[in-house]
Order: structure tokens, then C-alpha cells, then sequence
């Protein structure tokens, strides 16, 4: 496996990765104009890019998912609850799916909080497991869980509600993953996807789990906290989101 995390525009961070021996490579949350670092660092690593995965439709930037699978011919991939939303077609994800590339699994996560189509990426390397199921190594988190905070969760406009979503789906489906599985987010500290993240670049669950102030509250204490440090929105959010539905 090659893996690749690329530091973005606003805080944003973008993920390559995928099997070298097969020449197979994923693309996650590209920024629009980072294009050409993916198609270099393709060739770089001799593979095909096959799948463009946004975790959600992003309202802080603009992606560049769509620009770069119409590039490479590779799927682009959002959650399949933006079917009715999308004015572009698109592969639909969802939750459960498994997409096999070379010796990686991608397991597909849905976990609405930040957004109702939010996902989350569990990645394993078959080469390095005993068994056919091959344990996650590590997990790409999207906007829903940061190293030392989680997302924001008014964007739909139904803050209370969405942030108990976050709670209940970071500790249903994230804290039950191994301690030693690696966590890569969406944005690192400077981003206006969440309050008080830190600037580190990837965690652990396990240390998130014993260091993130955000895990050691009860879902009330979670669900206030969250609501009361929400950042500014971002100044063209409305036109950002329009662009990255295709409207």
C-alpha cells in the first residue's frame, strides 16, 4: 500500500492512497486546482486513479472530486443520499459497502452529524492481515471527527438534532474500532469545520479516546459543548455548496 496526505487550501487535508502492486489509487476529498498533485503523484506511483471519494458536500471549499475523476476516468463517489440533491451523476455509496482496490479494502462508514451524508473511510491492507477480513489500519474521518474536537453541526440547520447525531455515530461506529487503528481527518486547526481542533495531523482511536475532551462527555454535556462553539461560517459557503452539487 501507498498512502499520501496533502495539506490544502484552508486547513483542508486530502488523502491518496492505494495498491502500487496493482496499480489501483484513491483519491479523497480533493480541493478544486490540486488536481495536477494527484495525477502527478499517480504517475509517481505507476497506478490508474479508479475511485474519487468526497466524504460529504464539502460547504468550505470547493472540490475538486469531479474535476479530477473527469481528468483520470476514475468514478467520482458521494453518499448515496445525495442522489435527489446532485444535478450530476455520480457512484453512490453506501453504508457497508466494501470497494476492493488491488490488495486495499475501503469499507464505507455513514455517519451523519456534520452533514446527513457524511461518511467515513475504514482502509486495510490485505498483504498485512491473517485472515481474509483484513483489520482496518486506518480510518479517514471526513469532518466528523478531528484530532482533539469534532465537527460542526449546524450546517443543516438543525444543530441539537446533528449534534447528537455526531455523538451517537462517533461512538457507535468510530470508538469501536481498535485503539491502534490510525486517524486521518478532514482539516487540521485553522479550519471552520469545528472548534478547538488541534494542528496534528493524524491521531489514533486509542488516543483520541483518552486525550479528545469532546469523547469523555456524556451525550448531553457532547451535544451542548458542541453547539455553543460553532465558528463563523464560511464567507461563500451558499455559492460553495451550490458549486459542489452542480447547481
Amino acid at each position: 500500500m501507498f498512502f499520501r496526505q496533502l495539506l490544502a487550501q484552508d486547513a483542508t487535508l486530502s488523502y491518496f492512497f492505494g495498491c502500487g502492486s496493482c496499480h489501483a489509487g484513491v483519491a479523497v476529498d480533493p480541493v478544486l486546482g490540486d488536481e495536477q498533485w494527484f495525477i502527478d503523484e499517480a504517475a509517481r506511483q505507476d497506478v490508474k486513479i479508479t475511485h474519487v471519494i468526497d466524504t460529504h458536500v464539502h460547504a468550505d471549499h470547493f472540490s475538486g472530486g469531479r474535476a479530477l475523476a473527469g481528468k483520470t476516468g476514475a468514478l467520482y463517489c458521494l453518499h448515496e443520499s445525495n442522489s435527489s440533491r446532485a444535478k450530476f451523476p455520480f457512484a453512490p455509496l453506501k453504508d457497508g459497502q466494501r470497494i476492493d482496490v488491488g490488495n486495499v479494502v475501503v469499507d464505507v462508514l455513514h455517519t451523519p452529524g456534520h452533514t446527513p451524508d457524511s461518511i467515513c473511510l475504514t482502509v486495510a491492507d490485505k498483504r498485512r492481515a491473517t485472515t481474509d477480513d483484513a483489520a482496518p489500519w486506518f480510518v479517514l474521518t471526513g469532518d466528523t471527527l478531528f484530532v482533539g474536537s469534532a465537527g460542526r453541526p449546524d450546517l443543516a440547520g438543525k444543530e441539537t438534532e446533528m449534534a447528537g447525531q455526531i455523538y451517537d455515530t462517533v461512538h457507535q461506529r468510530l470508538l469501536t474500532l481498535a485503539p491502534e487503528v490510525e486517524l486521518y481527518p478532514g482539516h487540521t486547526s485553522g479550519s471552520a469545520c469545528g472548534a478547538g481542533m488541534s494542528g496534528k495531523p493524524m491521531s489514533t482511536i486509542g488516543f483520541e479516546k483518552r486525550w479528545n475532551p469532546m469523547l469523555a462527555m456524556s451525550r448531553d454535556e457532547f451535544v451542548a459543548a458542541l453547539t455553543e462553539t460553532i465558528p463563523p461560517r464560511p464567507a461563500e459557503m451558499a455559492r460553495m455548496v451550490a458549486f459542489n452539487l452542480g447547481a
